[in-house]
Parts: structure tokens; C-alpha cells; sequence
């Protein structure tokens, strides 16, 4: 799994520590665009309306501080016990059964948020084909499970059977590009659209009861832990000192982004606001319809990303070796075809959000650092530098556990596809104001 990184960290050289060197600011630009690659898939806007505006705000604060500790303390674990990866810490602490614990959540999120990229891509695109003249809602392309085998076939499946991760570093860089397009674009409509979405009741509620789901949601947006070791590694003199300001640096500008991101998307939508912002918009929106088509793009680009990480934990573990070129387009077709087959027959993105933050980013940032730091210092859990890291396993299990039973219990509705009610009919522009569309409704029932 840590290969991802080797592409753009291997030209990085530090020649003294700075806080405005190149290698600060080319580890800055990495870490935050790695960040900014799961912020739209994350579903932020979504996690406010779970957990209420401001708790909401306050809990996105409290993930990203955790966030930035747990990735510090990740690398002060590495320096006790003398180990440079994520596997080989947990293999040192736990042995090999923590070791295949660690795999087996370095496997489940990626999976699931390859899931997570397949059933966006056919709530998004669908809504983008629509818009070409001649293509109406009962047409091919506006079938999801059309366009998520398509883009599978097409895009997909062939850009994820590169060995050679490398060749994919402009294609993520395009990802981010269009992470900043689409930023601006849910911006623009929070203050043009916004306005004539009456919100719903409680909108501005302190806290609503599904808050824990929420920080599973949150957790998504901010892993990054499997690529520490290896940017931290890229430095030819490293220190916990250089590596904590590209750390604080790179988590709080990526907090401020999603901060943005999530206000403006939860306040356009209150109540109503999808696991998938896009399926908030109307169709005939054409600003909305140009931001799902750059949301499409980002998320193929960003797919063989993951598919890659899958395939490395995959090979680790069965194989301990590289994989021939038959095992490397079996393995991926099998990983491939999965996850192309739960996306086809389920569709409600919030929940996939939720059970993978909840089952796998979770413990990837809140117990297993923690719980490596605690089995390699002296003194007791509860005392000087320990206690944090007690504190943070003791949370991240009651995120697990709560936030799972949580889920099961109270699934959330999804539109299923459907437009929102609040958009108008297509011969009506999805800007008027809601007393011209009333009046626009009367005139045409009347005639």
C-alpha cells in the first residue's frame, strides 16, 4: 500500500530543515492534495446534517486535530521501535495477527470507497447525459447501471491494471484540480440556489442524534495514515520537528477547505442535504450539471488509485511477492468486478460513508496509532503522554460500536436517483425565485 506515494515523493530531497523550503512546500502541496482526494467523495455536507450545523462543525474540528496527532504519533511509534511502514509498526507491536488486522482495514477502505466511487459515478453522469439534447430519463444513458459497467469497461478497469502506480500521478493531479472546481462551483450555488430552499425543520439545531455516524463520515475525509511513513521517509534528514509543521500545515489547510465545503453544501440543502451533494441539484441546472460532470471525471481518475491499495494488500498477504502478470489482471478483475457488482444493487451513498468510517477509517486513525504508541512506551496508559492516546482508543471504539449499531438501526433515506421536489419543471429556469415558480405552477394547471 505504500507505493501510492512513490511517484511524487521520490524526486523530494531535503537539504536542511526550513519551513518554506521546497521539500516543505512540495510535501505540503502532496499531503493536501491526497486530503482534497477524498473530501468530495466524503460527503461532508451530508455529515452536518447528521450530526447538526454546529456540533457538526465542532466535531470536523476535533477529527482534524485527532487527525493531525495520530499521524505525528504514527511516526514517533516508527522511531521507538525503528520500523518505516505503517505494516511493519503494527508487525513489531502486535505481531502477525495485528499485522493481518492492519491489512484487513487497509483493505476494506479502499474497497468500500471504490464501492462508494461506482455508485456516484451512476447518480452523477446519468444526470450529465440527460442534459444532451435527445437523451430523456427512460433513455440508455440515463440508466446508473448502464454507466457504471460502461465506465467500468472503458475507463476504469483498463487505467487500474497499470503496475506502475507512477503513471497515474497527472491523472490525480487533474483529481485535485477538479476537487477545486467543484469546491467552487457547490459555493456559488449555496448563495444563488440557497435561498429558495426553504429549510427544514431543526435545520440549525445544535446536534441531532446522528452524530456518531457523523464522525465516521468525518473520519473518511481526513486518512492518510498509509502514506506517512513513506512522505516522512522522503526527507533526507528527518525530524518530528519538520514533519509535524508539513503535518499541522497540510491537515489545517485541508480542515478549512472542508469546512467550506461542507457549510456551503448543508446550508444550500438543510435537512434534505444526500450523501452525494450532486443529488441535491436540479437537473436543468446547468452550473450543477458542469460540476457533476467534473465530480464524474475526479472520481474515475481517483478510482485506480484505490484499486491499486487493494491489489497491494492482496499480493502482501497471499503472495509475499510481486505478483506475475496473470495474478496482477486476475487479481483486479476480481477486485474490480466486486465492487462493479455491490454498486449495482445498492445506491444509497450516505450509508456506505457511514460503515466505512465507522468500520475501517476509524480505527485507522483513533485505536491502531494509538494502541502501537502505548505498547511501545514505559509508564502507565493513564499518565504524561500516554493519556491521550488511551483517551483517543477509548473513543474510537465507542465510534465503532455506537456509530454500527447506530447505522443498522436507523438506515437514512435516499433519493434513489429521484428529483428533489423542491426543483422545477424543465421549461422552468432552477434559479426563479419560489413565488414565480408558485405563480408559473398556477398558470399552467389553470390553462
Amino acid at each position: 500500500m505504500h507505493y501510492s506515494t512513490k511517484h511524487f515523493t521520490s524526486r523530494i530531497k531535503w537539504h536542511g530543515v526550513f519551513f518554506f523550503s521546497s521539500a516543505f512546500i512540495y510535501l505540503f502541496i502532496y499531503l493536501l492534495t491526497y486530503l482534497l482526494t477524498y473530501l468530495l467523495i466524503s460527503g461532508l455536507p451530508y455529515a452536518l446534517n447528521q450530526a447538526g450545523l454546529p456540533l457538526g462543525l465542532l466535531l470536523l474540528i476535533v477529527v482534524a486535530c485527532i487527525t493531525d496527532y495520530s499521524i505525528i504519533l504514527l511516526i514517533k511509534g516508527g522511531n521507538i521501535s525503528g520500523t518505516n511502514s505503517y505494516q511493519s509498526l503494527v508487525h513489531s507491536t502486535f505481531g502477525f495477527p495485528g499485522y493481518l488486522i492492519l491489512s484487513g482495514l487497509q483493505f476494506l477502505y479502499p474497497f468500500i470507497a471504490m464501492i462508494s466511487y461506482n455508485i456516484t459515478t451512476g447518480d452523477t453522469l446519468t444526470k450529465v447525459f440527460q442534459r444532451i439534447p435527445g437523451v430523456g430519463p427512460d433513455h440508455i444513458l440515463a440508466e446508473r447501471h448502464f454507466v457504471i459497467l460502461v465506465s467500468t469497461i472503458l475507463f476504469t478497469l483498463p487505467l487500474s491494471l497499470y503496475r506502475n502506480i507512477g503513471r497515474l500521478g497527472k491523472v490525480s493531479f487533474l483529481s485535485m484540480v477538479l476537487t477545486l472546481v467543484i469546491l467552487i462551483v457547490v459555493i456559488i450555488r449555496a448563495a444563488t440556489f440557497g435561498p429558495q430552499v426553504v429549510p427544514t425543520e431543526n435545520a440549525w439545531a445544535f446536534a441531532k442524534w446522528n452524530a456518531i455516524q457523523a464522525v465516521g463520515v468525518m473520519s473518511f475525509a481526513f486518512i492518510c495514515h498509509h502514506n506517512s511513513f513513506l512522505m516522512y521517509g522522503s526527507l533526507e534528514q528527518p525530524t518530528l520537528t519538520s514533519w509535524s509543521r508539513v503535518t499541522h500545515v497540510s491537515v489545517g489547510s485541508a480542515f478549512i477547505v472542508s469546512a467550506a465545503f461542507a457549510v456551503a453544501g448543508y446550508t444550500t440543502f438543510t435537512g434534505y442535504t444526500q450523501g452525494d451533494i450532486f443529488e441535491n441539484y436540479c437537473r436543468n441546472d446547468n452550473l450543477a450539471t458542469f460540476g457533476r460532470f467534473c465530480f464524474g471525471l475526479s472520481i474515475i481518475t481517483t478510482f485506480p488509485l484505490e484499486c491499486f491499495v487493494t491489489r497491494e494488500v492482496v499480493s502482501n498477504i497471499i503472495c509475499s511477492r510481486d505478483l506475475s502478470k496473470a495474478e496482477h489482471v486476475g487479481i483486479t478483475l476480481l477486485i474490480v468486478s466486486v465492487c462493479t457488482a455491490i454498486s449495482l444493487a445498492y445506491d444509497c451513498l450516505g450509508v456506505v460513508l457511514e460503515l466505512n468510517g465507522v468500520l475501517s477509517a476509524t480505527p485507522l486513525i483513533f485505536i491502531i496509532p494509538s494502541a502501537c504508541f502505548l505498547k511501545l512506551s514505559s509508564g502507565r496508559w493513564f499518565q504524561g503522554e500516554n493519556l491521550i492516546p488511551t483517551i483517543l482508543i477509548v473513543i474510537g471504539l465507542f465510534v465503532m460500536v455506537t456509530g454500527l449499531t447506530m447505522t443498522g438501526l436507523y438506515p437514512q433515506d435516499c433519493s434513489h436517483g429521484m428529483e428533489m421536489f423542491y426543483c422545477a419543471d424543465a421549461n422552468v429556469s432552477s434559479t426563479a425565485p419560489p413565488v414565480l415558480l408558485h405563480w408559473c405552477n398556477l398558470y399552467i394547471i389553470n390553462t
